[in-house]
């Protein structure tokens, strides 16, 4: 079967709407960073580093509850409808934190915003997998993963333009009187909303999932989808590979977590949830989430540090492309062990530059080339690989597991990053996780299977035995 049979203008539109959960993902995770001066002096926490820390960190646990029940909500009532509510939360979280006038309030909209972030995270490339053919499959799943770098860039790029200069010397009292102090930081969360209405609006447009109504037992709405991304010939063909794997029948919470638990499970469970912890402990975020104390360790000044960040930005969005293009022709697998080996090369050079106190451009290119590295490697293919390796009748479940191992693996990195960097300093923290992505590099060659151009169904019948 060919692409000349799919009917692609529809399949990408199709998968670019389910993406965009993704894109509000990295917008809602980023844009509290560059408002973060601004709210503070505003709640009067500036001098408060727990309540500081607490209020950076609160969608976290919203994430974990994100992430651990909208598997089972969409195992039950299907992709379309959860990837809907999460469209849904977004607008609200939008609105809601922008309006808060109280430090509780803004923390209660936060951690909604946390329950859509772990929800899209889950639910956006599970749908695209199970609707994309093999042969495209990692191409359209790593869509998810470039909307997800497109909302963290726009969110740098909103942060950016939204607040007015602040002079060097401003105090807390300064900033408060301020328009950024006052409306600014609103702005930069209202823009969220925008494309969180689109992505309600269009969310109803999509079908459902055909796998998802074939575990159902509805063939008939089955076919009518695959129909619309496909001729005659690929709808029979994928229905005879769907109906392959004899796993019709009403979604079960008790059944699922029975078949989760099966020994026969165990092999493909751990393969998600170390590939989904080492895509965190890889390090990588502590670049994004910390940027402004690395390049301010490298003896960067506040404007140099705010163009830093977004040139990462960029670069991440580039070398995401460079990964669409890539991952159906290298494989998931080749690029893991790429990602790997070259992370923990450029985290040597890295604790190098530190420790041997080289400054400016030589680190900035050596941060670079960590996040071009990740962005082609390990940020797209891991979801990938999550999205296809779970059997069809408890996909969502088991993806929901994988991704809430991931968002505590973040919480942890997160945490942990300023008590490594005080006690062991930065060359040897950047050290550690070079070392952690050896230990990743060593899994993925002995335990990770290729998955090119392999349906769902022969993915299943190979890794659960």
């Amino acid at each position: 079967m060919g692409n000349k049979s799919l009917k692609f203008g529809n399949l990408l539109l199709i998968s670019a709407v389910s993406a965009m959960g993704g894109l509000l993902f990295g917008y809602d995770w980023v844009v509290i960073g560059g408002a973060k001066p601004f709210y503070e002096p505003f709640f009067g926490i500036t001098d408060n580093p727990a309540l500081q820390g607490w209020v950076m960190s609160s969608a976290l646990p919203g994430c974990l509850l994100g992430a651990l029940m909208s598997g089972w909500l969409s195992d039950k009532y299907g992709r379309k409808k959860m990837l809907i509510s999460a469209a849904i939360l977004f607008v609200l979280t939008g609105i809601g934190t922008g309006a808060a006038n109280s430090l509780s309030t803004f923390i209660t909209y936060r951690i909604l915003g946390g329950f859509a972030i772990g929800a899209a995270s889950n639910v956006s490339p599970i749908y695209i997998a199970e609707i994309s053919p093999s042969k495209l499959r990692g191409r359209l799943v790593s869509l998810n993963q470039l909307t997800i770098v497109i909302g963290i860039l726009a969110a740098q790029v909103v942060n950016w333009l939204v607040a007015d200069p602040v002079p060097a010397d401003a105090t807390k009292d300064y900033i408060m009187a301020s328009w950024n102090g006052q409306m600014g930081w609103r702005i930069m969360f209202w823009a969220e909303t925008v494309p969180a209405i689109f992505f309600f609006i269009f969310g109803f447009f999509i079908p459902e999932s055909p796998r998802w109504l074939s575990v159902k037992g509805d063939y008939v709405n089955a076919k009518k989808v695959l129909k619309r991304i496909g001729d005659d010939e690929f709808v029979e063909n994928e229905m005879a590979t769907i109906s392959s794997a004899e796993n019709s029948g009403k979604p079960d919470f008790k059944k699922s977590w029975k078949e989760i638990m099966h020994p026969s499970m165990r092999k493909v469970l751990i393969i998600g949830i170390v590939l989904a912890v080492f895509q965190q402990w890889c390090g990588i975020n502590v670049i994004f989430n910390y940027a402004q104390e690395i390049f301010t360790q490298a003896g960067y000044g506040v404007s140099d540090v705010l163009m830093n960040i977004v040139i990462t930005g960029v670069i991440n969005v580039v070398f995401t492309v460079v990964a669409m293009m890539t991952v159906d022709k290298l494989g998931r697998r080749a690029l893991l062990l790429i990602g790997s080996a070259g992370l923990a090369i450029i985290y040597l050079l890295i604790g190098l530059s530190y420790q041997f106190h080289v400054t400016g451009i030589l680190l900035l290119i050596t941060v670079v080339m960590a996040i071009a590295c990740y962005a082609v490697s390990l940020a797209p293919v891991m979801w990938v690989v999550i999205s296809e390796i779970f059997p069809n009748s408890v996909r969502g479940l088991a993806m929901s597991i994988a991704t809430f191992f991931l968002w505590a693996a973040c919480f942890v990195l997160t945490y942990t990053f300023p008590i490594l960097n005080s006690n062991l300093g930065a060359s040897w923290t950047f050290w550690c996780y070079g070392v952690i992505c050896l230990l990743g590099y060593m899994f993925i060659f002995f335990k990770v299977p290729e998955t090119k151009n392999k349906t769902l169904e022969e993915i299943e019948k190979e890794l659960v035995k």
